[in-house]
């Protein structure tokens, strides 16, 4: 059965790449939620629009992962950085101190009767003090600009972390391990 990777994120397909999946991505500009009772409300709300968008764009039968990743910070939800400024907050937010990382995920086979499952997963980040002349450093080679609370632990802003207590991909923004799991799943059901 066709995969569709229903996500422009180069971070995605590499982690997809590294299981050896094969598949197809397949981009598309869905309106996101930034609002909910939860980071995961928000995530998971993400993930399945992404994978309905992409399901209704599609006709032929396939396998759609869809995802959405925010960081949390003391029930405070961080997404993509709006500029500059708020990037150096966010990162500003962050130095020194334990935030969580939640990435949703939507998989929807679109084969006779259509299945979904829809999760999400969590995984702890502990940053170290980072000093402002360090953020404006980084925020300057623009990596943090496409990013849940403005870093990128697959990149340069690996220098920030301390330590990751949880799945490691998913903050970097899908969930391999619970993500075979549901692939299992969905395909026996």
């Amino acid at each position: 059965m066709k995969i569709i990777l229903a996500s422009a994120s180069p971070r995605r397909k590499a982690l997809l790449d590294q299981i050896g999946l094969s598949f197809e991505v397949l981009s598309l500009n869905t309106e996101e939620t930034d609002s909910g009772e939860s980071a995961h409300d928000i995530v998971v709300a993400n993930a399945e629009k992404k994978a309905v968008d992409a399901a209704e764009t599609l006709m032929e039968d396939a396998l759609i992962i869809a995802a959405d990743t925010v960081v949390e910070l003391d029930g405070v939800v961080l997404g993509k950085p709006g500029g500059y400024n708020d990037a150096f907050s966010m990162l500003s937010r962050l130095s020194g101190k334990r935030h969580t990382v939640h990435t949703g995920v939507c998989l929807y086979l679109r084969s006779g009767i259509p299945k979904k499952i829809i999760f999400s997963e969590q995984a702890d980040v502990h940053m170290r003090e980072i000093a402002p002349e360090e953020i404006h450093a980084y925020i300057k080679t623009g990596e943090p600009m496409d990013k849940a609370g403005s870093y990128g632990l697959q990149g340069f802003g690996a220098v920030f972390v301390r330590r990751v207590c949880g799945d490691y991909s998913t903050v970097i923004g899908l969930p391999l391990c619970a993500l075979w799991s549901a692939m299992e799943r969905i395909r026996q059901e």
